[in-house]
């Protein structure tokens, strides 16, 4: 096991690991357990009660959170002609089509964070899918990012929108936003999330949906809340 430093074991004194805190508690907690010399990423990790090996338990899907996660988010597009104008004037910072295919396949280019394509782009992009899906880069329809209102797209990945998806363990890993944001738009962002996730929920879910719940900063360390203390935040910060 790794050494952990003198700062993450003062943070650690401040949390009972034993206890499973609400939202509220947690989240204050874990801005107070923050001690980097960074804007620290608050995370969210979710463990559900399904079984992603069979299909139709896949948890996945789109949020927009209110506040964003406190990141730039570069966005290409490949598109052509009229759709190449609406991308640029929406905010796109790369838009092209054979070109920008070329440079990445020969150059490595991978300086973004985002891909959306058209789908009529689609048979060009495809012969990304070695580079790009690794990185989860790929432009996906179920994700929506492969459309032709780039405009929309582009608008919804720059003010904050992410994608999620459960793992092979059934744990859905996410940001939140920065520590810098405090507890109210960090707790916003939350129940957005919690709000996209139990809608998810696969009706073939037997048993727990939320098994476990924990946040933490970067840097800090884990924080468990009580999954039953997700109706609350809801009443409080889903109208």
């Amino acid at each position: 096991m790794a050494k952990r430093g003198k700062k993450y074991l003062e943070a650690l004194k401040k949390v009972d690991r034993t206890k499973r805190y609400s939202f509220e508690e947690g989240v204050k907690l874990a801005l107070d357990c923050a001690y980097a010399n960074f804007d620290e990423t608050l995370d969210i990790a979710v463990r559900l009660g399904v079984d992603p090996r069979k299909a139709d338990q896949m948890v996945r899907g789109t949020v927009v959170l209110p506040h964003g996660v406190g990141k730039k988010i570069t966005v290409v597009v490949f598109a052509k002609g009229e759709k190449e104008k609406e991308a640029l004037e929406a905010g796109a910072d790369y838009v092209g089509a054979e070109d920008l295919v070329e440079k990445i396949q020969k150059e490595g280019w991978l300086d973004f964070d985002k891909a959306i394509a058209t789908p009529d782009m689609m048979s060009l992009v495809g012969k990304l899918g070695r580079i790009l899906g690794p990185r989860g880069l790929m432009p996906n329809a179920k994700s929506g990012t492969v459309t032709f209102d780039v405009a929309k797209a582009i608008k919804e990945l720059k003010s904050g929108r992410i994608e999620f998806r459960v793992e092979k363990a059934g744990i859905v890993h996410a940001p939140m936003g920065k520590v810098s944001f405090g507890p109210d738009k960090l707790l916003d962002n939350i129940a957005v999330f919690m709000d996209a996730i139990l809608k998810a929920k696969p009706a073939s879910s037997k048993g727990a949906y939320l098994r476990s719940i924990a946040i933490s900063t970067t840097m800090g360390p884990g924080i468990k809340i009580d999954p039953s203390s997700v109706k609350d935040l809801l009443s409080q910060r889903i109208s």
